[in-house]
C-alpha cells in the first residue's frame, strides 16, 4: 500500500509527519530520517487498528500558501 505523507516543521525545529487518509495518524522526529521511521510505524498501527477497512486513493495535487489579512 502506498500513502501521502505531509511533512512540515514546528516552531521548535521538529518534523511533524501527518497521513491524511487515515485519520490519527501523525508523528513527529527530530530529523527527517526519524520522522520517516516513526510515520511507517504509525502507518502500520493505523492499518492494524483498522484491518478489513478499504482506503480509497487520492492524488495529491500540491500544496499552496495563502495569506489573508
Amino acid at each position: 500500500m502506498e500513502f501521502t505523507v505531509i511533512i512540515e516543521r514546528d516552531e521548535d525545529g521538529y518534523y511533524v509527519a501527518e497521513v491524511p487518509d487515515l485519520k490519527g495518524c501523525y508523528t513527529q522526529g527530530k530529523t527527517l530520517e526519524e520522522v520517516m521511521r516513526n510515520i511507517r510505524e504509525v502507518i502500520e498501527l493505523c492499518l492494524e487498528a483498522e484491518k478489513g477497512k478499504e482506503f480509497p486513493k487520492k492524488e495529491l495535487i500540491g500544496v499552496q500558501k495563502i495569506e489573508i489579512e
